[in-house]
């Protein structure tokens, strides 16, 4: 048995939604089939014999119903039947959620919540990272978008059910959970540590940058984002901003209605900002109601980990905007979902359509273009996706281990030359590593012992943090600079 393929948020549900909840009858077995065999049913072209297919269907719940030797209920049934329908869609975004999961769901876009910051998708039967969450215990770990997750506290999760395998990966704040990951481009495994964290769902962050220039980070697009944004904007635009940098990078996406309100603030009224089309070819297409461009240059960030809405946005402020992108290609997700909740609280998360750019391009990494491409391609250096080691043992000399490597590239990065880059633990990275500890007040002793582990790490979690090493930030600011002289 393989994972079903669908998309499924571990702290918080990403998902691009027309309609966040419409309520549905839940109908008994016996009316379920009268319905859909009424006259008015709506059955396409391609289902002959449905006749057939019902009485097979009714002869398999009947069978079932009589015969099965442990006790099973009407709702079982059902729900089976429609989580085997959405599972045969093959589609990674579609779901059915029972009650409990279905809460989940919609608390993932709401306030807060406990878990480790990261949306997962299921690519060739494997969990697979689409973006850590800003500032989330998955981002400080060292997660990143596609890594995919082969063990969880030493258990092989390939081939379990997808919900069991979430569930291993969830657990109360404060508790840590070991994942194994295979990463592209990596040899051999990574072992990863993460402790649980509650994720408060800021998702607007505003800092006034040297020579007036904003920078606006948004981590998701979720309830009251818009609002925030709105006003963080105005305060920058009160002290005076004369540039913007607009930061979706690692943001997997959210709701479709805030990101449209959002785009307002920057895109003339009347002007295409995406458009909807279903499968017969029908489109929507949605328009600007916002009131003019603003005075000063915008330029915005994008990377691997935005995603959904975030592309939305990136692709309407580039075509409709004019706006220069800057960064890496993005995710590449074009499709458009709509939840459907029912009585009971189960919901149907269906994609209903595929959504197009303002130029009509189609972005989807299957099919489509596959992301949204940059203006300025900016990469990340090589050292931002090491992983501090916390090894069990001490790293010591002779020793040649991923852990080590990981060690010598981030040593490097702090400015301690390492000499070697290839895991083994030579005498110039004792040298290299007895400096670290020595500006650290800590014992030398040539050995990344724990103490020195967790030193080591939240050095590099400041290097990363700081402005001046964000290479895309900085080719944005310069950006903005020599826009602001023309």
């Amino acid at each position: 048995m393989t994972f079903r393929t669908r998309t499924v948020a571990i702290i918080v549900a990403i998902a691009v939604l027309l309609s966040s909840a419409v309520t549905a009858l839940v109908l008994k077995f016996d009316e379920l089939l009268l319905a859909i065999t009424q006259p008015g049913f709506s059955i396409g072209s391609d289902s002959k014999g449905m006749d057939e297919q019902i009485n097979k269907f009714k002869q398999a719940y009947g069978l079932i119903k009589g015969n099965y030797i442990r006790p099973i209920t009407d709702q079982q049934l059902i729900d089976g039947a429609i989580k085997g329908m959405v599972q045969s869609l093959g589609d990674p975004h579609s779901d059915y959620m029972d009650p409990k999961d279905a809460n989940e769901f919609k608390t993932g876009l709401s306030s807060s919540f406990s878990g480790i910051g990261v949306e997962i998708t299921v690519k060739n039967g494997r969990l697979t990272i689409v973006s850590p969450i800003k500032g989330s215990p998955a981002e400080k770990a060292g997660l990143k978008p596609e890594d995919q997750i082969i063990k969880v506290n030493g258990q092989n999760i390939e081939g379990m059910d997808y919900r069991e395998a979430i569930n291993k990966i969830r657990g109360p704040k404060g508790t840590v959970v070991h994942l194994d990951i295979v990463r592209p481009g990596v040899q051999d495994a990574l072992k990863i540590s993460v402790v649980r964290d509650e994720i408060k769902q800021r998702t607007v962050e505003a800092t006034m940058l040297p020579d007036q220039l904003g920078h606006i980070t948004i981590t998701q697009f979720a309830e009251g984002t818009a609002d925030d944004f709105a006003k963080e904007l105005a305060r920058l635009e009160k002290q005076g901003m004369k540039g913007l940098i607009l930061d979706v990078r690692s943001n997997p996406g959210g709701l479709l209605q805030a990101v449209l309100k959002m785009l307002e603030h920057f895109i003339p009224e009347g002007k295409t900002l995406m458009i909807t089309q279903d499968k017969e070819g029908n489109k929507q297409v949605y328009k600007s109601k916002g009131k003019g461009t603003k005075p000063y240059p915008i330029v915005v960030l994008i990377d691997k980990g935005s995603a959904s809405a975030s592309e939305i946005m990136a692709s309407s402020l580039k075509e409709a905007g004019g706006y220069t992108l800057i960064g890496e290609t993005s995710y590449g997700k074009g499709t458009v979902q709509s939840a459907q909740t029912f009585d009971d609280g189960s919901t149907l998360k269906l994609t209903m359509a595929k959504w197009l750019t303002p130029n009509g391009n189609w972005i989807d990494q299957h099919g489509g273009t596959k992301g949204v491409k940059p203006d300025i391609q900016v990469k990340y250096p090589d050292y931002w996706t090491a992983i501090a080691p916390r090894p069990k043992e001490s790293l010591k000399l002779d020793q040649n281990t991923v852990e080590v490597k990981n060690m010598q590239i981030i040593l490097r990065a702090l400015g301690y030359h390492s000499g070697r880059m290839d895991g083994y633990f030579d005498t110039s990275t004792e040298i290299a590593l007895k400096a670290f500890q020595q500006t650290k007040n800590l014992p030398v002793t040539g050995q990344l012992d724990e103490k020195t582990a967790i030193e080591l790490d939240k050095a590099f979690l400041a290097l990363k943090k700081d402005p001046k090493n964000d290479l895309q930030l900085q080719v944005a600011i310069q950006t903005l600079k020599k826009k602001m002289r023309e």
